[in-house]
């Protein structure tokens, strides 16, 4: 026992009979997880594959190819351009050289079935590596999560896009602590690790780890490994020996751009930053020595409490800080992270893993908005989590109590007056606690730009097909309004314009400036004051976002404002040429034939009615309902809305609310607080919220 817990290997042992329920369930659930990641799979194949010759894998064509590096006499490093030259360890270029006598096109199918091998490879042992205890849940669905969260990763992504060869060290550090045992094996472990060290050399920070923990001798075969391999491609190639370990001093420099995001370090941090010269290297060799300290004993800390994987996972991440370059296809140490287990309530459990994997699979824009002074965080988000994993996020001991049972969520009662025949998925039950801030705001912020993304790509863009299209639908809207007397844009367009200059820069100030400042402003004050009615508002606004998308899609419209022939002023951004409409900075970025549902007046009317919900002054509630009315009145006096348009605003609005009671059930009410109990435990979410139903 204590040599597993010291290794973290699996300790094997009588499990607990499941249910025949759950034990189908449990089937199920990872049957459609494998399925999923054969699909991810696939589609990486397919991705790689379908690319036109010269575009696929170019970091192989770069190398391999036909004029390739590898084929030139010279030294690897002297290419025509930056671009050209070899990045990796002369090591690594004499173990490449002898593919580039295979067929390119032969070459390519391998190297991408061959990586794909070594990613399913890479996901069976982490999940193998899990520190224990693993709940039998967990077990079984552990391998096919990881290897979906392997595909889905931008380095496994780059990796298999470049021909990159980035898998194979981590690899090999996972088969040496993890696979490979007995005495035989120390040695084995040692020379795996040693050969992933000569192919990228911070690998060589495990040797300490090893060492620490007791494997010394895994550590000596790493340190000889690594020696040999490095003298062997010295005396096979000694100028290219001499150039990238004295020359670039162990590759630094190599790359075309070094300061450029794509090198996730912390050199390519401070180049970015603007620090240059001496200064700069002084600078990075203090930090990454402080790293490397700080990170290492923690690393050493957690193998001894028994949480191996959580150790090579830090050290990995000392790796990618104090690297010269650290390249996109060299992060996945970082994602191996997510198995540290932080928090103490339940609620705050998924944190940390959730912002490993969105900062390891979403582009950086995604999760940061495009401010300047976000500028040094955006840029740098791989190393911030990099950095964060090695020297500051307080992961749990193996000893804590809080370890295997966090503090649970605080739930509703169960309402007898949901539709029973709906079912209640546990991930959606009425939580009246307050949830986390880091979460919510990274949900709130990538759940607004994917339908930024989804808004701009659907249907009926500013090209002139999608812009048939919208116009098209625009005179049939305006069709049936004239059918139903209800075709008031113009005149109260025109009128605002021609006889209330006032009211119409009003219009547009409301137009521009309250769109998002009021829904989030209400959403901030639920989060603090009312924690069981914010879940109940957020997933209502979230539904009806989906359902507008829906609309955006399948229904591209063009606005008043957008309609040529009608008359109508676009009191905003003025006259406009409807081929190239301008409307500002955001003409690239936004699809403004995206008009039907207006989650302008949408947005808005969900605004009034939780104000009017949850304010106990008549007052408050009043002027929430105002909102609503300045709303469709700055909508379509502006010429940007249709006035059916605003009705499908509300109708996704109320399908969003029906959808939150279907799948919740009524909303949980937020209580006053009850008196904390001098001689009671302190919980974070006690007297926080009353779980009363409705």
């Amino acid at each position: 026992m204590a040599n597993a817990e010291r290794t973290g290997r699996p300790v094997t042992g009588p499990v607990a009979p499941a249910g025949g329920g759950d034990t189908g369930r449990l089937t199920a659930a990872r049957a459609l997880l494998w399925l999923l990641a054969a699909l991810l799979a696939a589609r990486q194949l397919v991705a790689v594959l379908s690319t036109p010759r010269g575009e696929r894998l170019t970091d192989l064509e770069t190398w391999i190819g036909p004029e390739g590096v590898l084929h030139v006499s010279g030294s690897l490093y002297d290419g025509a351009d930056g671009s050209e030259r070899f990045t990796g360890t002369p090591f690594s270029g004499l173990v490449l050289r002898p593919f580039s006598v295979a067929a390119e096109q032969a070459l390519g199918w391998g190297w991408t079935f061959g990586s794909l091998a070594l990613v399913v490879a890479l996901g069976m042992i982490a999940a193998r590596a899990l520190p224990q205890p693993v709940a039998r849940r967990t077990s079984l669905l552990a391998a096919p999560v990881a290897i979906s969260l392997l595909m889905l990763s931008l380095p496994v992504r780059n990796t298999f896009t470049t021909g990159q060869t980035s898998i194979i060290p981590v690899l090999f550090v996972l088969l040496g602590c993890f696979v490979v045992r007995g005495e035989r094996g120390e040695q084995t472990s040692g020379v795996l690790i040693g050969v992933a060290a000569a192919l990228q050399p911070t690998v060589l920070l495990f040797a300490p780890l090893l060492w620490c923990t007791g494997r010394r001798r895994a550590a000596a075969g790493t340190l000889g490994t690594f020696a040999a391999a490095t003298a062997l491609a010295w005396a096979a190639l000694p100028q290219d020996s001499w150039t990238y370990w004295v020359h670039h001093l162990a590759g630094a420099g190599l790359a075309t751009d070094p300061a450029a995001t794509a090198n996730q370090s912390l050199h390519g941090m401070l180049l970015r930053l603007g620090i240059q010269g001496p200064g700069e290297i002084a600078l990075f060799l203090a930090l990454g020595a402080a790293v490397a300290v700080l990170g290492l004993r923690r690393a050493v800390r957690y193998a001894r409490d028994g949480q191996l994987l959580l150790a090579v996972a830090v050290t990995g991440c000392v790796a990618v800080a104090v690297s010269p370059t650290t390249w996109q296809h060299q992060l996945l140490w970082v994602l191996l992270a997510v198995v540290g287990r932080v928090g103490k309530r339940a609620s705050d459990r998924y944190m940390w893993p959730v912002l490993v994997v969105l900062a390891l699979t979403l582009p950086a824009t995604m999760m940061l908005p495009n401010m300047t002074f976000l500028n040094p965080v955006r840029d740098n988000v791989v190393l911030i989590a990099a950095l964060a994993a090695a020297v500051v996020v307080p992961f749990l001991a193996r000893t804590s109590p809080l370890y295997a049972t966090p503090h649970p969520t605080d739930y509703a009662a169960p309402a007898p007056a949901r539709w029973s025949w709906v079912p209640l998925l546990p991930v959606l039950r009425r939580v009246t606690s307050r949830p986390n801030l880091i979460l919510e705001l990274i949900l709130i912020r990538v759940g607004y730009s994917a339908y930024q993304q989804v808004r701009l790509a659907a249907t009926g863009g500013t090209n002139s097909g999608g812009r048939a299209t919208a116009e098209a639908h625009g005179h049939r809207i305006h069709s049936v309004e004239q059918f139903l007397h209800i075709d008031i844009e113009h005149a109260i367009n025109h009128g605002v314009v021609a006889h209330a200059p006032w009211l119409k820069d009003f219009f547009n100030f409301y137009y521009t400036s309250f769109h998002f400042v009021v829904p989030l402003a209400v959403l901030a004050f639920m989060y603090v004051r009312r924690p069981a009615e914010y879940r109940w508002g957020r997933s209502a606004l979230g539904f009806a976002t989906l359902l507008a998308l829906v609309g955006f899609w399948a229904f591209p419209l063009a606005p008043p404002r957008l309609m040529p022939g009608l008359g109508f002023i676009d009191t905003v951004h003025g006259v406009q040429d409807f081929s190239q409409p301008d409307y500002g900075t955001l003409t690239q970025l936004t699809n403004q034939y995206a008009a039907m549902p207006s989650l302008h007046f949408g947005w808005s009317l969900w605004c009034g009615i939780v104000i009017a919900v949850l304010a106990r002054q008549w007052w408050l509630k009043a002027l929430g309902l105002l909102h609503p009315l300045f709303t469709v009145s700055a909508i379509i006096a502006t010429g940007n809305h249709w006035v059916l348009d605003a009705v499908g605003g509300a109708a996704v609005v109320g399908l969003g609310f029906l959808l939150t009671y279907v799948i919740q059930g009524p909303r949980a009410r937020t209580g006053p607080r009850r008196p904390k109990d001098p001689g009671s435990q302190p919980d974070s979410d006690a007297g926080e919220a009353q779980k009363v139903s409705v």
